[in-house]
C-alpha cells in the first residue's frame, strides 16, 4: 500500500454489547446491536501486531460518503455504526484520519470504506458464530479455541480474539473484538 510503517491491515470487528460495557458509559443508541460491527481497518506490522499504526494524510471528507455515495453511507450505518453515540460520521472520521489515511497510495477514502464494508460482508463473524451456535450471550461460556476454530475454518485465517473483564463477574471475560 502506501509508505506508512506497516506491513498489512487488520480488519477488526467488535461485539457492541461488550463495547458498551467496556466503555463504562451507557451507549446512546437504542440498542447495542446483537451483531458484530466494524471497529476498523488498521495498518499493522509484524513486530507489534497489537498496536495499529497511525498515519497522517488527507482529512476525512463527509461529502465523499454522503452526496457522492449515499448507498455506501447507508451500508456503513449497518456495518460500521458508532455504538457509543448517535454520530456515525464522527466514528468514520476518526477511523479514516487515524488509520485509513495509510491506505491512500492504493485506496482513496471511499474505496477504504467500501473495502471495509465488503470485508464485513464476506467475513461475517455474526453468521460464522451463529452457525457454530456460539454467538455471545449472558448464559454461555466458551474457551478461546472454541470460538477461534469456526472463524478460522470459515475465513482460512487465524483470528485474534480480544476479551475484556466482565464487570459483573470476577472470573469471566467478554468477547469484545475479533481481529
Amino acid at each position: 500500500m502506501s509508505t506508512g510503517s506497516y506491513a498489512y491491515f487488520q480488519f477488526v470487528q467488535q461485539w457492541p454489547p461488550a463495547t458498551c460495557i467496556r466503555s463504562n458509559k451507557p451507549c446512546t443508541k437504542h440498542r447495542p446491536l446483537p451483531i458484530f460491527t466494524i471497529h476498523g481497518l488498521w495498518p499493522s506490522n509484524y513486530s507489534n501486531p497489537r498496536m495499529p499504526s497511525n498515519c497522517r494524510g488527507s482529512l476525512f471528507e463527509t461529502r465523499k460518503l454522503g452526496c457522492q455515495s449515499p448507498e455506501l453511507q447507508s451500508k456503513l450505518k449497518r456495518s460500521w455504526p458508532n455504538v457509543e453515540t448517535d454520530n456515525d460520521t464522527k466514528l468514520w472520521e476518526h477511523e479514516w484520519n487515524k488509520h485509513g489515511t495509510c491506505s491512500e497510495g492504493t485506496l482513496n477514502q471511499t474505496q477504504y470504506f467500501q473495502r471495509s464494508h465488503s470485508m464485513w460482508r464476506s467475513h461475517n463473524i455474526t453468521e460464522i458464530l451463529k452457525r457454530a451456535h456460539m454467538l455471545p450471550n449472558a448464559t454461555q461460556t466458551w474457551k478461546y479455541s472454541d470460538i477461534e476454530s469456526p472463524i478460522k475454518a470459515a475465513t482460512r485465517r487465524t483470528p485474534f480474539l480480544r476479551c475484556k473483564p466482565d464487570p459483573q463477574s470476577n472470573n469471566s471475560q467478554l468477547l469484545h473484538e475479533v481481529v
